[in-house]
């Protein structure tokens, strides 16, 4: 029993650490005042580039930095359309997942001689024990050899929090996602801080790909990322549009995906249809019960035009 419970801890932050990192990159974005629906595509991109380079190089970590990269690319994209253009920043967030997606799958066919799986990474990200060089163990203590993307998902958490709440670019950013206006009469640069926002976001849903494809399966494929920026993004409005809300919104789904592990291997015969579905309903029914008054940024979704009232 003891066992078990470990196992579906190990296995929900082996999950939790996509999700994570990509609704930090939700928060951020939205905080400043811009949606970012795309964060789905984002994440595809990540994930390949992250098995590419990964591949490419045999070192995971290029391949985590690279995929950061690339999402934050394809997010710029965004930050054009939203903050300088003033688009519908639902439909160009829209765009960028198709064009994400399209993306990856177009450089995967020519990376790997037509196919649109890449090649298994020769060495994924490590884990906790093999970072630190300790000798691995049986047992127990083996569940917690953790994923060093749950650690770096953590540690960004941290570090996003204390960013955003006790320091002056912090307050900055959620002055711009309130009351840009305001905060461009005190010689705040809003267009700056979105365009700032949107990129990080990027490179938060790039990691959070990477952690897909070099810690959880240790490849690319066309269905590698399938959902799991719309459950970020669900993450996000759960907790409330904070970092530490979001990742434990997160938690809460992902150990949705843990059970569909352990019971998928029960002894219970359950349908795996009806087990695939169920963080895609844990997630509705956390929307639908938990978020009735969640309140976002007053400014979400509302391009900036200097001087309009």
């Amino acid at each position: 029993m003891a066992s078990n419970i470990f196992l579906a801890i190990t296995i929900t932050f082996m999950y939790a650490a996509p999700l994570i990192l990509t609704a930090l990159g939700g928060v951020v974005s939205e905080r400043s005042g811009v949606i970012n629906i795309g964060l789905e595509g984002m994440m595809v991109m990540g994930a390949f580039t992250g098995a590419a380079v990964g591949y490419y190089t045999a070192n995971p970590w290029l391949g985590f930095l690279a995929a950061g990269l690339a999402g934050g690319a394809l997010a710029l994209l965004h930050a054009v359309a939203s903050v300088t253009f003033k688009a519908n920043q639902t439909i160009s967030g829209v765009a960028l997942n198709f064009i994400g997606q399209g993306l990856a799958l177009f450089l995967c066919r020519l990376f790997f001689e037509g196919a649109t799986m890449s090649k298994t990474v020769p060495n994924p990200m490590p884990k906790l024990f093999g970072f630190l060089g300790l000798p691995q163990v049986d047992g127990i203590l083996a569940q917690l050899n953790v994923d060093m993307t749950f650690i770096i998902a953590v540690l960004l958490t941290v570090v996003i929090w204390f960013v955003m709440y006790r320091t002056k670019w912090g307050l900055r950013l959620r002055a711009v996602g309130e009351h840009p206006a305001a905060a461009d009469t005190l010689g705040v640069n809003v267009y700056a801080v979105r365009y700032a926002a949107v990129f990080i976001s990027g490179i938060l849903a790039g990691f959070g790909g990477a952690a897909q494809s070099l810690a959880v399966v240790s490849l690319f494929t066309p269905t590698v990322i399938s959902g799991q920026g719309f459950i970020a993004m669900a993450a996000v409005i759960f907790g409330k549009w904070t970092p530490h809300g979001a990742m434990l919104a997160c938690l809460i789904f992902a150990f949705a995906q843990a059970l569909v592990v352990l019971l998928g291997g029960g002894a219970v015969q359950i349908s795996p249809q009806l087990l695939s579905m169920l963080p895609y309903v844990l997630t509705i029914l956390v929307l639908v019960l938990f978020v009735g008054k969640a309140v976002s940024p007053k400014a979400d979704g509302v391009p900036y035009e200097k001087g309009a009232r």
